[in-house]
């Protein structure tokens, strides 16, 4: 009778946790969350009817969830939630961070069929999955990823509620580094061009620890750069903190959506709620902030025209972020690198040969050296007048030796010296200063034998408008009158460039 008894328990617990074959089982029910299905979503269900969401004119393609324990980002996170509740998706793809677990180098795909919450089985979308892991030696499956990581299993319970028919693709970034960052943002978008009804969340929670005022002075300023929707500006917002993950645990997470989320289509942010624990819990000494946040696409076409495809959204971002690939930038930063190591060394040029047609265009570049994020030394040729790798070389050399303004650079600085390189388009000139664009193009003015230049880079670096940013090229690089730009006294040239360093890389 006991054995029965016991038998009978055994099945109906069995029956209650849904023990699914290919199924992982929750971590954190009964810890960070309620492991009652009745309570887990009772409670879910009000803040979801707590939030108060503005109509969103476009198509959200992607978001910013936080992942604490319910009772202290569950009233931020049904912001994100509620925005995209009851949305016809076919697959949502959640992008975390590793919190116990590090593997250096690599990307984690979660590769179970189902992953089991107290609110019932999340299907996975295997197929994605597998795509995922097919792309790249460093996208795997590494199942010890995703035990008790509550970056993941934190988004689900929502997601089961708000989507109730959509497929996951759950992701650990477990090395927030940016070249494993645009390794997933490449497979994504190289995946998803041809997907239809898809959504990506990053999950990330803000700063952590500080006291509520602070908190909210810092998390203020990370929302300006998050709002601005520019993956790169922001990610190099993170390395310029004493820890890249101060601003935001899922920094890397972030990035990687966002960049997707431009590359097909995405052109703002919408900023839902932000809050910290010290809201909720009332304890505002040590407090960690959350914020929801959405990116989205323009409206659909208008009819009669036609709507670009996923791939030709690509394309055409791809285009726009540059010509090289992650190979060739890292090429191009190791010839400059050689060449200051064997200059400042013997006092010669590198011997250097390529093979990569790419690299021999005649384009041209700057080089820009730093030591301790301090400016140490930049110059580079406008015109396109050799190979670039060759460009790259000569101008590496010219920066560390022939910039005017420091003394020259020494062997033994070398291994505190950041390498930038900007590879330039052909200069246009233009007869209206209002088509200058911030963050887009940079400058050069002319008049006489007098000129001046600022990269691209310089507004971001500095935040200035464009009458600040004007106004300095005028007065302080070309030595004439600050406001020749807005008297026509001086010729206008704008060009783009495509901008990489080593530090971007290392981090």
């Amino acid at each position: 009778m006991i054995k029965r008894i016991f038998l009978a328990v055994f099945i109906v617990a069995s029956l209650m946790t849904g023990a699914y074959a290919g199924a992982k089982e929750s971590d954190l029910a009964g810890s960070w969350y309620s492991a009652s299905p009745a309570v887990l979503r009772a409670e879910l269900e009000g803040y979801l009817r707590n939030a108060r969401v503005s109509e969103i004119k476009g198509d959200i393609t992607g978001a910013i969830a936080p992942h604490a324990g319910f009772r202290f980002s569950g009233p931020v996170a049904a912001y994100t939630y509620k925005a995209l509740a009851g949305k016809d998706l076919n697959t949502v793809i959640v992008v975390g961070l590793p919190h116990r677990r590090y593997f250096p180098g690599r990307i984690a795909v979660f590769s179970e069929e189902t992953f089991v919450t107290p609110l019932g089985k999340a299907l996975i979308d295997t197929d994605i999955s597998k795509k995922l892991i097919a792309y790249d030696e460093s996208i795997q499956s590494i199942p010890q990823a995703f035990k008790s990581e509550q970056s993941i299993e934190m988004e689900i319970p929502f997601i089961q509620l708000t989507l109730k028919d959509a497929r996951l693709v759950l992701v650990t970034l477990c090395d927030q580094r940016m070249e494993n960052c645009r390794l997933l943002a490449d497979a994504l978008c190289d995946i998803l061009c041809d997907e239809k009804n898809f959504v990506l969340i990053a999950s990330s929670d803000m700063s952590h620890y500080l006291s509520y005022k602070a908190a909210g002075e810092k998390d203020a300023r990370t929302i300006k750069i998050i709002k601005a929707f520019d993956s790169d500006l922001f990610y190099r917002k993170c390395l310029e903190e004493s820890r890249p993950d101060s601003l935001m645990c899922g920094y890397g997470a972030v990035y990687t959506v966002m960049t997707v989320c431009r590359r097909l289509g995405a052109d703002r942010t919408e900023i839902l709620k932000y809050a910290n624990s010290g809201d909720s819990s009332g304890m505002k000494d040590r407090v960690v902030g959350y914020m929801s946040a959405v990116f989205v696409k323009p409206e659909k076409v208008r009819s009669g025209e036609k709507e670009a495809s996923g791939q030709e959204n690509y394309d055409n971002k791809k285009k726009e972020r540059g010509m090289f690939s992650q190979a060739q930038k890292e090429r191009l930063l190791s010839i400059s690198r050689e060449s200051l190591r064997c200059y400042l060394e013997n006092g010669k040029r590198l011997d250097v040969e390529v093979e990569d047609e790419a690299l021999k265009q005649d384009m041209g570049a700057f080089v820009t050296l730093r030591k301790h994020g301090q400016l140490r030394g930049c110059i580079g040729h406008m015109d396109a007048t050799g190979p670039l790798y060759l460009t790259i070389r000569d101008m590496a050399i010219a920066a560390a030796t022939e910039d005017p303004r420091f003394p020259p650079v020494t062997f033994d600085e070398l291994d505190d010296v950041d390498i930038e390189i900007s590879v330039l388009s052909p200069m246009k000139k233009i007869d209206d200063y209002n088509e200058i664009e911030m963050g887009k193009h940079g400058v050069m003015v002319r008049t006489g034998w007098r000129s001046g230049v600022y990269l691209p880079q310089v507004a971001d670096e500095t935040g200035w408008d464009r009458e600040q940013f004007m106004n300095s090229l005028c007065s302080h690089k070309a030595g004439i009158p600050a406001d020749a730009w807005k008297t026509g006294a001086c010729d206008i040239y704008v060009f783009t460039a495509e901008v990489f360093g080593e530090k971007a890389s290392d981090n």
